[in-house]
């Protein structure tokens, strides 16, 4: 064998062996499932680019027939910025591998046929996940919905809980990188700030120019004092928070703890993962969190594997 020849074995045998060890960490339930469940963000872009503002995998299929064991179909609202393609390449077609029926949309875009969502203030983004979670009940002839929501997907659909009737047709609401408190509280109290300086309304004015929602995030907002007045957890739902230390857009991440909740940070018993805002929803182990919160009585122990942050794990993407 030629010096050549033996550089392009060698290498040949070092890419064979690098995507079996890739293999070897899948779980064996997900290689057999029948859509690819990607955890990573390269999906995300690609599917972004390839059919912008598109349903994820396995997800808003009118002809679903929820079942006995998953009467409950499941809803996805995605944060901030985002669409429905952009958050839930991960999370939708594991939920359908899984048997539920799942539905996602994308509300609150600031044009008539724009992709970025959440911009329009939460209050409009309510009246709009009413609308879409009344014709996902009247498609599949459930009587309630189960709600996944990450960033702005978690507070924002707590107006229509309180204000709107949606307690009365939720069952789970599984709640990733939430933000009850709102966030720039602490270390740096912007909230505390421009109260005491009486500027709150002027300083958020410019942003809500183009974003409604975004002064609505910060902590002692009109719409984060109004949540909590009314109670931010609605009796009759069952509530799972999951959060991250590395969190870097929720300020403090702790802003996400709910009393009456099942509240996890990802990091608890598994220090190698360092999930931020963005990659925790891409994450192994945020997509077992969610499944045992919605299905307990078939809870599985969580994987633990490395997560880098914004990417997550790309070395861990199965079909």
């Amino acid at each position: 064998m030629g010096r050549g020849q033996r550089a392009r074995w060698v290498g040949g045998a070092a890419l064979v062996a690098a995507l079996v060890a890739g293999l070897a960490v899948v779980p064996a339930s997900a290689q057999e499932a029948d859509l690819p469940v990607p955890y990573g963000a390269l999906a995300t872009l690609a599917a972004e680019a390839a059919a912008p503002g598109s349903s994820p995998p396995g997800s808003n299929d009118d002809d679903c027939e929820p079942t006995a064991e998953h009467p409950d179909p499941v809803v996805l609202v995605h944060g901030l910025g985002a669409n429905r393609t952009v958050n839930w390449q991960t999370m939708s077609p594991l939920l359908a591998n899984e048997g539920y029926c799942v539905f996602a949309l994308t509300y609150g875009t600031a044009l008539a046929g724009e992709q970025v969502g959440g911009l329009r203030p939460m209050e409009q983004s309510a009246e709009e996940l009413a609308a879409f979670v009344d014709g996902v009940l009247a498609a599949t002839g459930a009587e309630r919905v189960d709600l996944v929501g990450h960033s702005e997907g978690t507070l924002m659909p707590q107006y229509w809980l309180q204000f709107l009737g949606g307690n009365e047709v939720v069952d789970d609401y599984v709640a990733v990188t939430p933000l009850y408190d709102g966030t720039l509280a602490d270390p740096l109290p912007v909230d505390a700030l421009v109260d005491a300086l009486g500027v709150r309304d002027a300083a958020g004015a410019p942003v809500a120019l183009a974003c409604g929602s975004c002064p609505q995030f910060v902590s002692g907002s009109d719409y984060l004092d109004r949540m909590a007045a009314a109670g931010t957890r609605v009796e009759g739902i069952d509530y799972t928070t999951v959060m991250t230390r590395y969190d870097q857009l929720v300020v403090p991440y702790t802003s996400g703890v709910l009393e009456g909740a099942t509240n996890i940070v990802v990091q608890d018993g598994c220090e190698i993962d360092f999930s931020d805002h963005l990659s925790i929803i891409f994450s192994e182990r945020t997509g077992q969190i969610i499944l045992n919160a919605l299905d307990p009585e078939d809870a599985q122990d969580l994987p633990c594997r490395p997560v880098a942050p914004l990417l997550g794990n790309e070395l861990i993407s199965v079909k």
